[in-house]
């Protein structure tokens, strides 16, 4: 027999190595989530318990009420993060639609630039960025996070893919309506982007979310720091308080999985429309 309830054996063997690879990806974040409510005793203590045997809030507590800058490092990866995907959307949106459909001298010299750029690696850049934000005084602020992460060549290039495969009737219609260039971008092409948007929202969030490299280059005062530079201060030379840093870890977690459950929907609409013909 080559089908089992309506379904052959390839996809059979699809599904189990499917469900086998989710099982792998998850036992990591599940342990992680365990050793939130464990104390340090138990964790380094070297028995392979997967359960606390001593189950505790006092985790949890610890960063919430007694390390004074958590609530402040969240703030700062909250306000970064929300700043540098709502600047990403917008900047590389317009880019990829002047690629797409204007047209302006030098307009095939920025797109190959584009493409160059994503073959460079961002930690070749990261000591240019850090000399100059030091000459502008940029240093330990929240306008050093942002400003350098504000547009992203990966997405100018994803946006312009999905520009290119835009019904041109459409804006050829809203001509017809009076709309301008800008008018023709902002009433009918945004709109209809939103699986393209989404799908870029939940990749900036995230990248910018966790990213460690540019803080620790660039923030040197604890009242500045974002979460992952925060939780780097729970290991110290001697001993480092697992206990407090799987705890604080699930909550720097939980933003990051909000935002990609409430987009999840539009992933495959975006890979549909952002292939296709350059």
């Amino acid at each position: 027999m080559t089908r089992i309830s309506g379904l052959s054996w390839p996809k059979i063997l699809l599904y189990i190595l499917l469900t086998l690879y989710a099982l792998i990806t998850l036992i990591p974040f599940l342990w992680a989530l365990s050793a939130s409510f464990k104390p340090l005793t138990e964790i380094v203590g070297g028995e392979p318990n997967f359960f606390p045997k001593n189950f505790t809030l006092d985790n949890y507590r610890q960063i919430f009420l007694q390390e004074p800058l958590f609530w402040r490092w969240l703030f700062n990866s909250v306000a970064i993060a929300v700043s540098v995907t709502v600047l990403n959307l917008l900047l590389n949106s317009m880019a990829g639609y002047a690629l797409a459909r204007l047209r302006f001298a030098g307009k095939r010299f920025w797109f190959f630039l584009i493409l160059t750029v994503l073959a460079v690696p961002a930690q070749i850049t990261l000591i240019p960025t850090f000399l100059i934000l030091k000459a502008m005084g940029w240093l330990n602020s929240y306008q050093g996070m942002i400003v350098p992460s504000m547009v992203n060549a990966t997405f100018i290039f994803m946006m312009r893919q999905f520009f290119v495969n835009f019904p041109k009737e459409l804006e050829e219609a809203g001509q017809l309506d009076g709309l301008n260039t800008f008018g023709i971008f902002r009433h009918i092409v945004l709109p209809l982007a939103k699986p393209a948007l989404a799908a870029q929202a939940v990749f900036v969030f995230m990248g910018s979310w966790n990213n460690f490299l540019l803080p620790i280059v660039i923030l040197f005062d604890p009242e500045m720091f974002t979460l992952p530079l925060g939780l780097n201060t729970f290991k110290g030379q001697y001993i480092s308080y697992w206990n407090y840093i799987m705890a604080a870890s699930m909550v720097f977690t939980l933003p990051a999985l909000s935002i990609y459950a409430f987009f999840n929907r539009y992933f495959i609409q975006s890979v549909t429309f952002t292939g296709g013909k350059g």
